[in-house]
This record gives structure tokens, C-alpha cells and sequence, in this order.
């Protein structure tokens, strides 16, 4: 076994990286004269770095820390939702990304403002501001976990550092700082995750063979149970999950509608999510398994007390790898939840200046609305170290489980609000209105009642209403909520006029545009 703690030579290798990212904010900071430039690079971005930086924004610290914690506990059921975003990606990539960039000026939610009225813009803005400071407050958390237990240093010292450098970057280098440092960050996160797979195979005695052989006579390869539980966590729910998370993802999240307006072309948007979803897919894959390796290493090894199932992989990267190769390491993971949070926080700052700001200050100048985004950028930095906090109870389950949870309660029904408004040329804002309303009654009666809460071994339900009470797993709260709006405001949209909307906000319109052009 090596060193618990990091060498001289791994603390310069980590401290040369945050100064780097320090240096990629400072670098940029000269040209974000404009709002487009410093939410949207005026569009310059090659497709390649774009599609790198859709990887690296989607795999952040959890996917470093919190997949190879779920697999080494269980098998690989939660990547199932991963896998179903190739397939909702490669049926819709081909028209959304025309239509954002057609339609909206830096917002997402712009397009539900034109397509269903005011409510379901704020609705859905809330809704994504409400589930990337969920997210934030996870990535710093698992952040601070791993490094506290690598390094020994002062879990607050971790998050004041990171938490500073990160603000510096989103706050002064804009979005084109953050994509370029994605690009450094993903080819870094690959690399390490391969060798330390690589190491841990070969670091069992009887190697891949062996690993394969013990995980799978202990149940930790696969993607079951495939059952047709819906009450508990099974392949179907995933499944189903995943479908609609892939929409709600590619189809309506500022994170990625935002890279898709970086873009020179409609042609280099679409290429880059292509290349961003089947890069990630790997990675996800990868660090999975690294999981289920460090569950067969450790049943030939002993694993002291006390480790939860998301600091295993950095106890092992401490404990095992020689000095120098550590460092590289976290600054990898450094890089990942640098990289992932510098692009929520420009994503917020840009959902914050257009949707709210400009809403009630429509003619302020655009010199204003910049600085009102950077304003903004540096509180929600602010917020997500506190937030951080309160993942401090997440327990042995592990945090994946509360990431994919609050995605689903957080994001009730934006998906069935988004595809209503480019399938149907008859849903129309007063029925999609009610269809919300509904969708957010039945969040909070499913949330309220299958969540329990206490300390210790005394627990009890917020709300139970005995056979009443939300029985199925909840993950599939990430399903019902979009269908709730999508039955709910359908029908409740026959009982008002067919609207009169404009047919470039449509799938229909597109399919037009397309065959005049061919």
C-alpha cells in the first residue's frame, strides 16, 4: 500500500491546474463585452470543442465519485438511464437544434413563452434553477468528500478554494472560458479513468478474468432486476426514466440548448450533441465498472472501517498509486466539478438576466444585463457552497440516488410541456396552463407521501394517507408528472380555441421547411 496522503509533487500538479483555470478566466475576460459573447462565444465554437464540452458538463464529480460508488455496492441498473439518451438524441437532434436556434434569442424557456403563454416559461425556468442548484450542491459535496479524505486538508478550506476558483472563471471568462477548459478537462478525465481501470484489473489477483467471474457470481453485472415492479428500482423504471430524461436534457435544458447557440451552424450544433452523448456513454460505462473492479479488489483486500460507498475510489486512488499519478488524478476531478459548475453557473446567469431581469427591465442596455449576469454568477456560486451542506445526511445509499430523485421531483412535467408544444398544433396555453397545475398537485401528493423523514430508526411518512400514499419507486415521478401534462393539458386544450401559432415552433413546420429545402 502507498501513501493516505498526498505527496509535495501531487499538491503542485493540483495547484498548477486550479492556476490554470485561474488563467483561462482571466485570458477570456477581455472579450465579454456583450451578453452574446459572454453566453454564447457570438457562435464561434467548432463543433468538436462543443461536443467536448456537452461531455464534460454532463459527467462533472459525480460521475467520477457516485458511479463507481453505485457500482461498487449494487450492479450497473443506474446507468440504464444513460443509455436511453442515445436513443431519444438520435430521433430528435435533427429538429430541435434548428428550431432554438430560430426561435429564441439566449433562453430556453423562451420557446415555452411563445409556444403556451408566460406561466409555462417561469414554470419551466424554475424548474431548471431549482434542479441545477440540487445539482451544484452535489458536486461541491462529493468534491469536498473526496478531497477532505485524499488530502486530509479542512472540508471548508476545499470548498472556499474550489468554490473561488470556479467563480473566477465563470465570472470573468465567460462561456467560451469554460467550453475550452471542457475540452482539457474530458480528454483528462478519460485518460485517468482508462489507467485507473487498467490498474484495478490487473491489481486482482487472476486479473480481468477473475473480476468478470466474482462480480458476477455476486450480482453486480447486469441491469436488473427486469421485472415489472414499478415500486421498486428495476430495469423498466430506468428505462422509462431515462426516456424522459433524455428529452428533458436535449430538448430543454439551458446547459445544452446554450452550446447549441455557441455554434457556427445548425449542422455543427447537431454534430457536436451527437459527438457529446457518444462520448459520454463510454464514460459513464467506464467509471461504472471501475465500481464493480473495486468490489472484487476489495474482497481480496481489506478495506478499513467507515468508507462510504462514494469515497472508496479516492481511498483507493491514495492508497495505491504512486506519487504524481494522484495528483494528475484529482486534478482531473478537480476539473470535472470546476468545468461542470462554471457552466451551470453562466447557464443560470444567462436563464436569470433573460428571463427575469429583461422581463422587468425591458429596455435596459446590454451593458447592464451583463452586469447583472456576473452579479448573478457570483451569488448562485455563493449559494451552491451552502447548499452543499445539506448533502452531509445523504447516508450509505449513496448520492446518485438523491441527484436522479431531485431531477425527477424538480423537473415535473417540462418534458410533457416541451413535446405538447412541438407535436401538437392543438394544445394550446390554456389547457397546458391546467395541465401544469395538475402535474404540480400530483408532484406534491407523490413527494408528500412515500417521503419519509426523521432521525435514526424513528421515521415517519410527511403525509400518509394510508392506501392513498405514492407506493411506486420514485424515480418514476420522472415519467408520470411529463404525462400528466401531456393527457391533462392535451384534453383540457379541446375545451379552448385551437390557437394560432406560428409554424416554425412545430415538428410539423420543420418537416415543411425541410422538404422545400430538398
Amino acid at each position: 500500500m502507498g501513501s493516505a496522503h498526498l505527496q509535495i509533487p501531487d499538491y503542485l500538479i493540483i495547484a498548477a491546474f486550479l492556476l490554470m483555470t485561474v488563467y483561462f478566466g482571466l485570458r477570456f475576460a477581455r472579450k465579454q463585452n456583450s451578453t452574446q459573447e459572454y453566453f454564447a462565444a457570438n457562435g464561434k465554437i467548432p463543433s468538436w470543442a462543443i461536443g467536448f464540452s456537452i461531455l464534460s458538463t454532463l459527467i462533472s464529480s459525480v460521475t467520477f465519485l457516485a458511479y463507481p460508488g453505485e457500482g461498487y455496492t449494487s450492479n450497473w441498473i443506474l446507468l440504464v438511464q444513460g443509455l436511453m439518451v442515445p436513443i431519444v438524441l438520435i430521433s430528435m437532434i435533427w429538429f430541435i437544434v434548428p428550431l432554438y436556434r430560430r426561435v429564441i434569442g439566449l433562453s430556453t424557456y423562451e420557446y415555452f413563452e411563445k409556444r403556451f403563454g408566460l406561466f409555462a416559461r417561469y414554470y419551466s425556468s424554475l424548474g431548471f434553477v431549482l434542479t441545477h442548484f440540487s445539482k451544484m450542491g452535489t458536486v461541491f459535496f462529493l468534491l469536498a468528500l473526496a478531497l477532505s479524505n485524499m488530502t486530509g486538508v479542512n472540508t471548508l478550506v476545499i470548498i472556499a478554494i474550489i468554490g473561488v476558483v470556479i467563480i473566477i472563471l465563470a465570472l470573468l471568462g465567460g462561456i467560451e472560458a469554460v467550453i475550452w477548459l471542457d475540452v482539457i478537462q474530458g480528454f483528462m478525465l478519460f485518460g485517468c479513468g482508462v489507467a485507473c481501470l487498467v490498474f484495478i484489473l490487473y491489481s486482482v489477483k487472476g486479473g480481468p478474468a477473475e473480476v468478470w467471474h466474482i462480480a458476477k457470481a455476486n450480482h453486480h453485472t447486469g441491469f436488473g432486476p427486469y421485472t415489472l415492479n414499478l415500486t421498486k428500482l428495476t430495469f423498466i423504471v430506468m428505462a422509462l426514466n431515462g426516456l424522459f430524461y433524455g428529452v428533458q436534457k436535449y430538448g430543454t435544458d439551458q446547459t445544452i440548448v446554450q452550446r447549441y447557440l455557441t455554434a457556427k451552424t445548425d449542422k455543427s450544433a447537431i454534430r457536436a450533441s451527437l459527438m457529446g452523448v457518444f462520448l459520454l456513454v463510454p464514460v459513464w460505462a467506464l467509471f461504472m465498472f471501475i465500481g464493480t473492479a473495486l468490489f472484487v479488489y476489495y474482497r481480496q483486500n481489506p478495506l478499513p472501517a467507515g468508507i462510504r460507498a462514494d469515497a472508496i475510489f479516492p481511498h483507493f486512488i491514495v492508497s495505491n498509486l504512486p506519487t504524481g499519478v494522484v495528483g494528475l488524478i484529482i486534478a482531473s476531478l478537480v476539473s470535472a466539478g470546476v468545468c461542470s459548475l462554471g457552466a451551470d453557473l453562466n447557464c443560470l446567469a444567462a436563464v436569470g438576466v433573460q428571463d427575469y431581469y429583461k422581463r422587468f427591465y425591458p429596455h435596459a442596455s446590454d451593458a447592464a444585463s451583463l452586469r447583472v449576469g456576473r452579479w448573478i454568477v457570483l451569488f448562485a456560486g455563493i449559494a451552491s457552497l451552502l447548499i452543499a451542506a445539506l448533502y452531509l445526511t445523504a447516508g450509505e445509499g449513496g448520492v446518485l440516488d438523491i441527484v436522479f430523485t431531485l431531477y425527477a421531483i424538480f423537473s415535473g412535467g417540462i418534458a410533457g410541456i416541451f413535446l405538447l408544444g412541438l407535436f401538437s398544433s392543438r394544445a394550446n396555453k390554456q389547457g397546458v396552463t391546467i395541465g401544469i397545475i395538475a402535474c404540480i398537485l400530483f408532484t406534491a401528493w407523490a413527494f408528500l407521501t412515500s417521503t419519509k423523514i426523521g432521525i435514526g430508526k424513528e421515521k415517519y411518512i410527511l403525509l400518509d394517507l394510508g392506501i392513498y400514499n405514492f407506493k411506486q419507486n420514485k424515480l418514476m415521478l420522472g415519467v408520470y408528472s411529463h404525462l400528466v401534462v401531456i393527457v391533462v393539458g392535451y384534453i383540457a386544450s379541446l375545451f379552448f380555441p385551437k390557437p394560432n401559432i406560428s409554424k416554425k415552433l412545430l415538428y410539423s413546420g420543420w418537416r415543411e421547411t425541410k422538404k422545400e429545402v430538398d
